[in-house]
């Protein structure tokens, strides 16, 4: 197994563009240093949509009549929200000491958000051929990467508490008529980002290695 390290921040609420220019300078100082640790960033955002770079981009909507700001991104999947009392996490791995396997990465974000969510007696599952975390028929967590030879970038968005209608405006992630669901929605209690932040940061730390053999099979490198 591999023996790098991986650090978990808790950075609370922060605004899009200010994360994401934080997700390129620790890309880029693993890009040259190959021995610089892992890290998951987890957090909050001010109100806004992101759209990955499929070309389709119907499930936007009419941008000018969004709510909120859009910022277009290089990550895989379709539109989404991000807002207060979601829980964003941007793992940034060098998926080369991590079993270099794509799908297999995706999977293992979803197994780790299934777990998080037991801690408040919530089933979560997955629906066969789509990415993302549901509970029944109701789509709890969103998931979309990037990676840049070799190294993640961007991750999954949790709904805990809070507003859901933003997500009423677009299509989310392209599913035509989803319903989205919180933790404390399906909990039956209010739940607060930042300890679900605590609990999905423990279960990164202690399990991400073992969900990433080296052993895993490798697949060609992805562009963005």
């Amino acid at each position: 197994m591999s023996e790098r390290a991986l650090i978990s921040r808790w950075l609370g609420r922060m605004g899009y563009q200010e994360a994401l220019d934080l997700q390129e300078e620790i890309v880029r100082r693993k890009l040259a240093d190959p021995q610089s640790a892992d890290e998951l960033l987890l957090l909050e955002h001010d109100p806004v949509y992101t759209m990955g770079r499929n070309p389709d981009r119907s499930s936007l909507g009419e941008s000018a009549l969004l709510p909120h700001p859009v910022i277009h991104i290089n990550r895989g999947g379709q539109a989404t929200y991000h807002g207060p009392g979601q829980l964003v996490g941007y793992p940034i791995l060098d998926l080369r000491s991590r079993g270099q396997d794509l799908h297999r990465y995706l999977r293992v974000i979803e197994e780790v958000l299934i777990e998080a969510l037991a801690s408040w007696n919530v089933l979560g599952l997955r629906s066969e051929g789509l990415t993302g975390v549901w509970v029944g028929e109701r789509k709890i967590a969103s998931i979309g990467v990037g990676v840049r030879r070799w190294t993640t970038m961007h991750g999954f968005a949790l709904n805990v508490q809070g507003d859901l209608t933003a997500f009423e405006h677009i299509t989310p992630c392209g599913i035509a008529g989803v319903r989205m669901t919180s933790v404390s929605i399906e909990a039956g209690r209010e739940v607060s980002p930042g300890e679900v932040a605590t609990r999905v940061g423990e279960i990164f730390l202690s399990r991400l290695d073992a969900l990433l053999p080296e052993s895993a099979p490798v697949e060609a490198a992805p562009s963005n």
